[in-house]
């Protein structure tokens, strides 16, 4: 019993007729004719020539493409201003001839580099008389007990952002200004243990979240780190 050609054709797939079209690249080029005449249906109705669909399609591949190298720039020009301003707080702290112009210029720097504001830097136990009276500096004893709120941040060794509890908003930058903090960056000061705390508040929810990178901020945290740790 034979088969007609009709029941042939019919018994084809979308699948065999992909793989021959594969196994025959130039079927096209000497069919050119046929590429005129087929007929694709166009995503906002109507139809079009298969050439202008591929047209199309490369057009809109092409602003994808130009979306995402934009994105790109913007990234990269992100990351530029960003590491400018690590470059000027490093030099602030490199120029700084004291313990006491260190900490005033990493209040400085915070605010004028990187606009944040309040900043609170927690140092624990026993410090230099000249840490004492400056504005966003207070010393904290080793064993407060609102610092075991923050053992998980001690025991990463790395910053954190994004919400905190309400206790500990207010722990941090005192019940004037916690109300007004929308997110927070946490930075730990580890020498060989813990031995500060620099939190950054925003007023904007959405200035520290816990999907941002955080590599600048370890950087900042080890630049103050070993500032400090010059007196």
């Amino acid at each position: 019993m034979t088969t007609s050609p009709a029941r042939a054709a019919s018994a084809l797939t979308d699948d065999d007729v992909a793989g021959w079209l594969r196994a025959h690249p130039d079927f096209f080029q000497r069919n050119g004719e046929l590429l005129a005449t087929l007929r694709l249906p166009h995503p906002t109705g109507g139809a079009v020539s298969l050439i202008e669909r591929q047209i199309e399609v490369l057009r809109e591949k092409n602003q994808t493409a130009d979306a995402r190298f934009a994105e790109l720039v913007e990234i990269a020009r992100a990351n530029e201003q960003l590491a400018e301003r690590i470059h000027r707080f490093t030099r602030r702290l490199m120029r700084a001839p004291t313990r006491r112009a260190i900490l005033t210029q990493i209040d400085q720097g915070m605010r004028e580099d990187f606009d944040v504001a309040p900043t609170v830097l927690l140092l624990f136990g026993n410090v230099a008389d000249g840490d004492v009276g400056l504005r966003f500096v207070r010393q904290v004893p080793v064993d407060d007990p609102n610092l075991a709120g923050f053992d998980s941040l001690f025991a990463s060794g790395k910053p954190r952002c994004g919400q905190i509890r309400d206790s500990l908003r207010e722990f941090l930058f005192g019940p004037d200004d916690a109300a007004s903090v929308g997110s927070v960056a946490l930075v730990p000061l580890v020498d060989d243990r813990p031995f500060g705390l620099l939190a950054l508040g925003s007023l904007n929810s959405q200035r520290f979240h816990p999907g941002m990178s955080t590599d600048f901020l370890a950087r900042l945290g080890e630049l103050i780190g070993d500032a400090l740790a010059r007196d």
